[in-house]
């Protein structure tokens, strides 16, 4: 059953339609990548133009933050939709397909960044009914760029400026992201880890080069490295807990020049993955005491690097409940799943997660002709997301933002 709160904003946020969808392919057709967007930026400014709201940019990135105060005092939430683009080509052949060589909203950014400004239109229109404020964080740089880091840096959670009047620091904080896995217009979440953590893993394996034809005068770094990489899979499934998952993928090795030299170095380049941070920090020690142990063994060396990544993103249970909530008063009970495991990607999101207590629900997009789960995925260069799914989105951020302003301190 709808509850009063969240009543009409499916409606409402169909009446809106076009807009979103006018704006998300703009969006599409003008992607950016990185913590630099001045199109993606300037046209998100254009589409908040007018509202009751107090916008503020930033200064090292290229985010905007709009606030919008309710006619009474209250509590804080934030909503989030992240705005960058990837580096890859797109053969979706859409109408509105990418004009940027070489770049391309894989991922879904673009519906993340119409619906937060369509939900920033719903609210708008019910400010009077308002208790507290709602931020509304469109944020660069979410692949790989750790741009909520940025943002967070610059002041996102910071108390408004004096002239603003006194405020509630965010006291709940909520994301969604479009994903063609599930069936259009659901909502898929779960409490506790959602996605893992990342890093990235390069080892370099070093040895002495010789001729291939005699290879016992030279220290061969390439069985070495084989080697390496299958006692990291036996590691993974016999030091860590079946429970606390852990992946860890070595998807290139590098060496060698041509048939018949023996190289002096093979580098290895992989990613870590986890969803807890004692397990992170374990498998990051083990993995380098296994590497440089293999290669001991055979009289080389390895030298193992780490890079800094993405922490994992973990739903707080409550704010889980209340999202799982309000999206099944706005879209009804039997469109919201509980997801049975987390997914191993990862997502910046879990930094603003580590200082609010939050959470982040798939919104289904499936084309109607496909099958979820075998469409093209994020990060393909043929994903199609089905723009009909934006209307449940644009609803359940609104309707979360009223739901968390309507509770008790």
């Amino acid at each position: 059953m709808v509850t009063n709160d969240v009543a009409g904003l499916l409606d409402e946020a169909r009446g809106l339609h076009a807009q979103t969808v006018a704006l998300r392919r703009a969006l599409h057709r003008r992607p950016e990548v990185g913590l630099r967007l001045p199109q993606t930026q300037q046209a998100v400014l254009g589409a908040l133009a007018g509202l009751p709201l107090r916008v503020r940019t930033g200064t090292e990135v290229d985010s905007v933050v709009a606030v919008l105060d309710g006619a009474r005092p209250g509590r804080t939430v934030l909503l989030r939709g992240d705005m960058d683009a990837l580096p890859m080509p797109e053969d979706t052949g859409l109408e509105f397909a990418s004009a940027t060589p070489g770049v391309m909203h894989a991922c879904g950014h673009d519906t993340h960044v119409a619906m937060l400004v369509g939900a920033a239109r719903l609210l708008a229109a019910r400010r009077e009914g308002i208790a507290g404020r709602v931020v509304f964080m469109f944020q660069p740089g979410e692949e790989g760029y750790f741009g909520a880091r940025h943002m967070l840096a610059e002041g996102l959670l910071d108390a408004d400026p004096p002239d603003a009047g006194a405020a509630e620091p965010v006291s709940g904080a909520f994301a969604l992201h479009t994903t063609t896995q599930y069936p259009t217009g659901t909502v898929n979440l779960r409490p506790g880890p959602l996605l893992a953590s990342s890093n990235v893993l390069r080892i370099t394996v070093r040895g002495a080069g010789s001729h291939a034809s005699a290879p016992h005068q030279g220290l061969d770094p390439i069985p070495v490295a084989c080697e390496i990489v299958q006692a990291i899979q036996t590691m993974v499934t016999r030091r860590f807990s079946v429970f606390d998952p852990v992946v860890v993928t070595i998807a290139q090795i590098v060496a060698g020049t041509t048939d018949n030299v023996i190289p002096a170095e093979a580098r290895m380049l992989g990613t870590i993955r986890t969803l807890s941070e004692t397990t992170r920090q374990a498998v990051h020690s083990q993995v380098a005491r296994l590497a440089e142990g293999v290669a001991a063994a055979h009289g080389l060396s390895a030298e193992v690097e780490i890079s800094d990544g993405y922490p994992a993103t973990v739903n707080d249970a409550g704010a889980a409940e209340l999202l799982s909530s309000a999206a099944a008063g706005v879209i009804g009970g039997e469109s919201v799943t509980v997801m049975e495991a987390p997914l191993m990607g990862s997502e910046d999101w879990s930094y603003v997660l580590q200082q609010v207590p939050g959470a982040m629900a798939f919104l289904g997009a499936c084309p109607p002709d496909q099958e979820p789960g075998k469409a093209p995925g994020n990060h393909s260069n043929k994903v199609v997301f089905d723009e009909d799914a934006m209307a449940a989105g644009v609803a359940t951020y609104a309707g979360v933002a009223l739901r968390h302003l309507a509770q008790p301190d």
